[in-house]
């Protein structure tokens, strides 16, 4: 069967695309399976999805994989996060160099476990050269929080307030120097931001979808690019000032 990816011109190709990777649990839950395998069969979505991020010519993905908020989660549950956090990094190091994408980490890294830190850091080590994606994982990260660290190091800098400006802003953010999301996407059927990219989201377009995160396939990943091209993104313009 020919791949519905064919069928995407590249000028619908958005530059940056942001998930909310929601419904491992549910998934589970419908299987009569614990949670932890919900987690395990949404790491693997995770891999299909940025493979075909890379294919397609993403430049960069942003997946939501640990909030401030889910330390609040089971303490087990939790740990099985982080480990299978870093089992997929060790294993996916090479594939990560061989496609070109770079690991890039969203998020208070120094409060997560000693060993998640170590895997994170070996690999963005390893991959801070590549140039073809990057890969933004948002750890232990609370938007509103960066926003605060954004407020907080202009004040400690000195910055008057006439000099602060939306880019003087946006520099202080952990995506600094990367564009702000063009599409969200949030699986499960869920209807919120949880805290996710705040100041970045103003002019993304959202595409949500009732499918939880592990049936989440790359051909659904490609129907929302597609949806997104059919939009009309105006940024506050009228339709016939894009149009012309």
């Amino acid at each position: 069967m020919k791949s519905k990816a064919l069928l995407l011109e590249k000028s619908t190709i958005p530059a940056h695309i942001a998930i909310i990777m929601d419904g491992n649990g549910r998934w589970a839950k419908q299987r009569g399976l614990p949670r932890t395998e919900g987690h395990k069969a949404g790491t693997e979505t995770a891999r299909a999805v940025v493979t075909r991020c890379r294919e397609l010519g993403v430049k960069h993905l942003t997946l939501y994989t640990f909030s401030k908020e889910n330390w609040s989660r089971p303490k087990d549950e939790v740990k099985t996060l982080f480990d299978l956090l870093t089992t997929f990094l060790k294993r996916e190091e090479k594939s990560l160099k061989q496609q070109g994408i770079r690991l890039s980490v969203l998020g208070e890294i120094d409060d997560m476990p000693l060993a998640v830190r170590q895997v994170l850091k070996h690999v963005m080590r390893q991959t801070k050269d590549c140039d073809g994606m990057t890969l933004n994982l948002a750890l232990n990260y609370s938007g509103r929080d960066e926003i605060l660290r954004a407020t907080r190091s202009l004040v400690e800098q000195g910055v008057s307030p006439e000099e602060i400006t939306e880019e003087s802003f946006a520099a202080e953010l952990w995506t600094n120097g990367q564009p702000d999301p063009d599409l969200i996407i949030r699986t499960s059927g869920e209807l919120r931001l949880s805290n996710y990219l705040l100041f970045q989201c103003a002019y993304s377009e959202f595409y949500f979808t009732d499918i939880l995160w592990p049936d989440f396939s790359p051909n659904e990943l490609e129907k929302a690019i597609s949806e997104l091209g059919n939009r009309e993104r105006r940024f506050g313009k009228t339709g016939d000032q894009v149009s012309t």
